[in-house]
C-alpha cells in the first residue's frame, strides 16, 4: 500500500468515524448494532447532526491542520487564535474545558494551565480527538519530534500533562502505521517515552488485555478514549468493523471512533473507508462563514500536510 493511502486514511478515517459517531454519542452500549443490525452501518444522523457531518472533533483538527500548513510549521499562538475564532462561531458541541479556556480572555500560552490550576481537572480527550492532522503532518519528524509536537499542540487547550502524553502516543502510533508497521506493536516502545509520572497509568489502558469495561472513567477522558480505540483496533480486522466496534461502546461515541477512525485509516488505508461514509462526509467550519470541507478537501489536507 502506498503512504500516501495512509495518510489520506488517517485523516479521512478520523472524520468518517467522527460523523458516524456524533449521532449515538451519550447513548448506551449496544445501540450502534442495533440500529444496524446486518452490519452494513450509514450516515444516519441524529442528535442535531446531520447525515456525514462532522463535529468539533474534526473541525478543530482542519483548523490545526491548516495553521501548520499556512504557518510553515508549528504556531502555537497562531492555532489557539484559530481555535478562538472557531469558538466566537457559535459551533453545535464544543467541550465545556475547551470553552473555557477558549473564552477566559487569557493569552494563549496561559489559558489552559490557569484553568488546570483553578479546577484540576483537564484530563478530557479534547486534544486527542483533533491530533489526525498534525500526527500526519509531524510523522516524517521521527519519534522524539513528533511526540514532542503532540504534546505542545495538546497543552494549548488542556493543562494536565495525561492529555499531552496521551496525544503524543497517538501520533506515534500513526506514524508507526504510516510507515507500514504495527501500530500495536509500538505501544511498548511509545510508554517508554511517557513522562515517568503519566507512564504507568497509561500502560495500563494501553496493556494487550485491557477491556473498556475496565475503565474506572467516561470514555470522554483521555485514559480511557485512547484505550477503547485501540481495543477497537485489536479486537477486528477491517475498518469498518474497527469504527462499529468503537462506536457500539456507547459515550462519547464520536471521539473514540474519531481515534479509533484515525488509527484503522493509517493500518488500512483510505480505500478501506466505505463510499456511503464518505460521499455524504462534510465539516462545516463555525466563524469561517461559507466553509464545508468535504472529502475532495480533506484528501488534498491530508496529502499538503504529508508532503
Amino acid at each position: 500500500m502506498r503512504r500516501s493511502e495512509r495518510v489520506i486514511g488517517t485523516v479521512v478515517g478520523s472524520a468518517v468515524g467522527d460523523a458516524l459517531g456524533a449521532p449515538f454519542e451519550f447513548g448506551e452500549r449496544g445501540v450502534f448494532r442495533a440500529r444496524f443490525p446486518d452490519g452494513v452501518a450509514t450516515m444516519c444522523g441524529g442528535g442535531g447532526w446531520d447525515p456525514g457531518e462532522a463535529t468539533d472533533d474534526t473541525q478543530m483538527a482542519v483548523l490545526v491542520g491548516e495553521s501548520l500548513l499556512e504557518r510553515g510549521g508549528l504556531d502555537p499562538a497562531d492555532i489557539f487564535a484559530r481555535f478562538q475564532r472557531w469558538a466566537a462561531g457559535d459551533p453545535k458541541d464544543i467541550g465545556l474545558q475547551t470553552e473555557d479556556v477558549l473564552t477566559n480572555g487569557e493569552p494563549w500560552d496561559l489559558a489552559a494551565a490557569l484553568h488546570f490550576q483553578v479546577t484540576g481537572r483537564a484530563a478530557g480527550n479534547g486534544s486527542l480527538m483533533r491530533a489526525s492532522t498534525s500526527a500526519v503532518r509531524f510523522a516524517g519528524t521521527g519519534r522524539d519530534a513528533t511526540m514532542a509536537a503532540a504534546r505542545r499542540i495538546a497543552a494549548l487547550t488542556h493543562g494536565d500533562r495525561a492529555a499531552w502524553e496521551g496525544t503524543a502516543v497517538f501520533h506515534e502510533l500513526v506514524r508507526v502505521a504510516l510507515d507500514g508497521a504495527d501500530p500495536l506493536a509500538a505501544i511498548p516502545s511509545a510508554l517508554a517515552q511517557v513522562d515517568p509520572a503519566h507512564r504507568t497509568r497509561w500502560a495500563t489502558v494501553l496493556a494487550p488485555e485491557w477491556h473498556p469495561d475496565d475503565a474506572t472513567e467516561f470514555n470522554g477522558a483521555v485514559w480511557p478514549c485512547l484505550g477503547s480505540a485501540l481495543w477497537a483496533l485489536r479486537t477486528t480486522a477491517t475498518f469498518e468493523g474497527c469504527l462499529g466496534a468503537a462506536i457500539d461502546l456507547g459515550g462519547d461515541t464520536d471521539t473514540v471512533a474519531a481515534v479509533a477512525g484515525a488509527l484503522a485509516g493509517a493500518v488500512y488505508g483510505a480505500g478501506a473507508i466505505p463510499e456511503r461514509w464518505t460521499g455524504l462526509l462534510h465539516v462545516p467550519l463555525p466563524g469561517y462563514p461559507g466553509r464545508v470541507l468535504r472529502l475532495a478537501e480533506l484528501t488534498s489536507l491530508a496529502k499538503a500536510l504529508a508532503a
